[in-house]
């Protein structure tokens, strides 16, 4: 073991292990690592999953390290707002630490034909907060960059301004804080936070939809930046107009600056992108095995990383020769789109559909009958958590069912699944079978 990276991989696939994969994709794979110092470990992690995780996850997660490292090592979980401020305050980077917050720059940002709009207007707002875009609405499917950007803002003003005051927060994130802060009494203090701050990112905003008082209050806190002359840049799924039960008032505010969007990248882009990541990682790729990942995972930038991660896990760990093969062996977990997405969605929608016992055309038929409901919540959740298709793209699938139909099944099994252990394993057998049909 080299390095924390390599330290972070084993620790990952130790909890895939133990927890199945479906809940280390939701409430693992986002968490990145600050710094190790050989007996404490601090990882970033928004407080909506922080409380998760110290409730239900925790002793797993310091389980995972224990295994790897033959040792107790103290787990500390950060707030990202806290590890931005900590990663900016630190003049130089500790021996042997990761953080990843920093790699999220302009300069790290590969840049090609599907992104270079984005990425330029990104660079725009962060020379002149305020002046150039404002907002900046980004959108695309999830895994192509938008946190990048949103991250690579936050630093460019930093580096030349270190007192800006920036928050980033999650559409998921600023939700609770609003029901929080009702219940608590404490809208004051949100108020002087949101509404005094010089820089506001907001990540997949799509997602206060439907909530009438976050989108009340979002609505106050936008009129009272934007009149102050603050930065606002949001990211979503889909673009203003396409994000239903939106409030009109907020959609034309989205509208009133700059909208750009993110496509998946092309091959010479993917093949970048590889190739970036390998040289991060100290890793040479030869020619063949970079085109065929960039060949093999085409719409998922994070994918594409996580592909090279693995390869360098096998190299570290195993000692394994670099070769097709070996790449092939490091991607098949990864439900890649050589095959189409309709077929992939199929596969989900049978698999469940066999497991509950009922005909396929049941799921996205308008039957409400509990069993059938609950077939297609399953089914719901699986789409939206092992693709990257929006909510618009998921119900079409689904009988072009409301969007917030989707995003409620997806949140209902969500929760299910940590109360009911049973479920959570129903649910990884239906996503390795429909991998393997």
């Amino acid at each position: 073991m080299e390095s924390v990276k390599d330290m972070w991989q084993l620790v990952c696939e130790h909890l895939k292990k133990s927890v199945g994969e479906v809940i280390y994709e939701i409430w693992f794979k986002p968490l990145e690592i600050l710094s190790f110092d050989g007996t404490k470990v601090e990882i970033a992690v928004s407080n909506f999953m922080k409380k998760i995780i110290e409730q239900q996850f925790y002793q797993e997660l310091k389980d995972a390290f224990k295994a790897v490292m033959g040792f107790e090592i103290d787990v500390v979980l950060i707030d990202p707002d806290e590890a931005a401020a900590k990663a900016q305050k630190s003049s130089e980077e500790k021996p042997g630490s990761v953080i990843s917050i920093e790699q999220n720059t302009f300069e790290t940002f590969v840049v090609g034909p599907s992104n270079r709009f984005a990425h330029a207007a990104a660079q725009a707002v962060a020379a002149a907060p305020g002046v150039a875009y404002n907002p900046l609405f980004i959108y695309g499917n999830s895994g192509l960059g938008k946190t990048h950007l949103l991250r690579a803002i936050s630093s460019a003003i930093l580096a030349k301004n270190p007192d800006a005051d920036i928050i980033f927060t999650r559409g998921e994130e600023f939700v609770n804080l609003i029901v929080g802060g009702i219940n608590k009494g404490r809208m004051n203090e949100i108020h002087e936070k949101y509404r005094n701050c010089d820089v506001l990112l907001v990540d997949d905003i799509q997602f206060i939809a439907g909530k009438t008082s976050t989108q009340e209050e979002f609505f106050h806190t936008f009129n009272a930046l934007t009149q102050a002359g603050k930065q606002i840049v949001l990211t979503s799924d889909s673009s203003p107009k396409d994000i239903e039960v939106l409030d009109d008032r907020l959609k034309n505010r989205f509208e009133w600056g700059l909208i750009a969007d993110i496509q998946p990248p092309d091959i010479e882009t993917r093949m970048a992108i590889i190739q970036r990541k390998a040289n991060t990682l100290g890793l040479e790729l030869p020619d063949e095995v970079v085109q065929f990942v960039a060949e093999k995972i085409r719409a998922n930038i994070r994918q594409l990383e996580g592909a090279v991660k693995k390869i360098n896990a096998l190299v570290s760990i195993e000692g394994a020769a670099i070769n097709v093969a070996m790449a092939q062996n490091a991607i098949k977990d990864i439900m890649n789109d050589s095959r189409p997405i309709e077929v992939i969605v199929n596969k989900i929608i049978s698999e469940t559909a066999r497991t509950y016992g009922i005909p396929q055309s049941d799921i996205i038929s308008k039957k409400k009958d509990a069993k059938t409901a609950k077939a297609r919540q399953v089914a719901i959740y699986i789409v939206r958590t092992t693709t990257d298709l929006t909510q618009k793209q998921i119900s079409e699938f689904f009988g072009n069912r409301d969007r917030t139909t989707i995003l409620y099944s997806a949140e209902l099994i969500s929760q299910e699944i940590q109360k009911d252990p049973s479920l959570r394993k129903m649910i990884d057998n239906i996503v390795k079978n429909a991998k393997e049909q």
